[in-house]
């Protein structure tokens, strides 16, 4: 496993690592393993698997409660996950302790923002962030520019982005004449309230984050996710409707990828390829 030189520990806490600390205890149970967070995840794993293979050894931007990191794991693939919440970061790390075998992850309380203050013993072979924890972050660009540093050639990034344009939640939210939530994404950005926190949260659009991985970073896929299985916010109505909602989880494996609606779900995943300079 890559030995990994820590950064030194802050004792800033940002907006997000705030508000997820808040999240923290809950989390798994409001969405990782409810029916809509189980069936999107498991539309990430589907490309996540073909991405990273045995004896890779990747970073993880925003890994939560540590979900992803152990799945990968388990297919041998050797991690170093990070995320803003120390509360994520603690549970991650139960997590791993509850294992019944040794795994090879390492979870570090690091913003995304930090990870230039990385000094890995070798390159990464690819990094992954899921569930738009990067649309929490002002500067993509700056987050590119460390990663050209991170990622060896050759290497691959899979992001999951939140949506500019998501047309479940549209038409679920002006059904309920709630326009301005309807629209929320539109702009590109909006501020999400947690109790007395605010947290910024930005939704690029495909061309804006191409052109922030560019010129070390091409697009190779980008598929959608959540196009036909709703948002996580309609947990009850997946629950009441459960054979309805098999049903868009079959339809889902068949439009998410066209061209036609990749991009009008809750979510996108990207993956990039690095490229020489």
């Amino acid at each position: 496993m890559n030995t990994t030189t820590l950064p030194l520990r802050s004792h800033v806490v940002s907006n997000a690592g705030a508000v997820f600390d808040q999240m923290a205890t809950e989390y798994d149970q409001i969405f990782t393993d409810s029916l809509i967070g189980r069936a999107q995840r498991d539309a990430v794993w589907n490309v996540l698997t073909r991405t990273f293979q045995r004896d890779d050894n990747i970073l993880e931007l925003n890994c939560g409660t540590g979900e992803d990191a152990i799945f990968l794991s388990n297919k041998g693939v050797s991690l170093f996950a990070c995320d803003a919440s120390e509360q994520m970061i603690a549970i991650a790390e139960q997590r791993l302790r509850d294992q019944s075998s040794s795994l090879p992850v390492v979870f570090c309380h690091l913003p995304t923002e930090r990870i230039k203050e990385l000094n890995p013993e070798s390159m990464f072979d690819g990094a992954f962030s899921n569930f738009s924890g990067l649309n929490c972050i002002e500067d993509l660009g700056a987050v590119a520019v460390a990663l050209t540093d991170l990622v060896k050639e050759g290497g691959h990034l899979l992001f999951c982005f939140s949506s500019r344009f998501c047309l479940i939640e549209v038409i679920y939210y002006l059904c309920r004449g709630r326009w301005q939530k309807a629209l929320r994404r539109w702009n590109g950005y909006t501020v999400a309230t947690f109790g007395d926190l605010k947290l910024p949260v930005y939704y690029p659009s495909l061309q804006q984050i191409r052109r922030y991985f560019a010129p070390h970073f091409t697009l190779c896929s980008c598929i959608g996710v959540g196009v036909a299985v709703p948002p996580s916010y309609c947990e009850k109505w997946a629950r009441r409707h459960r054979g309805l909602f098999r049903v868009l989880c079959h339809l889902e494996k068949i439009i998410a990828p066209l061209p036609g609606f990749r991009l009008t779900g809750d979510h996108i995943l990207l993956c990039f390829k690095k490229v020489s300079k």
